[in-house]
């Protein structure tokens, strides 16, 4: 059984490489005038391990570059994993001292 950090890891790219796939599908809705992705879903696949890639795929696709708000809410919810993370970090660390 992997720990709990590897399985966060793992969790990760699967669901940044679902996030940069679906902001790409959305950025080539958006320039066809097909069917969108609602921002909320968006924040979802972030909010669930998908930050790293929906950050990149904001970046790489130029897509949702241009509202403040949006881009807010995703870089608050990467610096919110990553807090999460430090101190999951630290408490192992300090765990394994004693």
């Amino acid at each position: 059984m992997p720990s709990p950090f590897i399985f966060y890891l793992i969790t990760c790219a699967v669901m940044s490489l679902v996030s940069f796939l679906v902001y790409g599908w959305d950025k080539r809705a958006a320039k066809m005038d097909g069917r969108r992705v609602p921002e909320k879903t968006l924040h979802l696949l972030a909010f669930f391990c998908g930050w790293p890639g929906a950050i990149f795929g904001q970046s790489f696709w130029r897509h949702k570059t241009q509202k403040p708000l949006f881009k807010s809410i995703t870089y608050l919810i990467g610096a919110l994993h990553l807090i999460v993370l430090g101190v999951l970090s630290f408490q192992g660390l300090m765990g394994s001292a004693t």
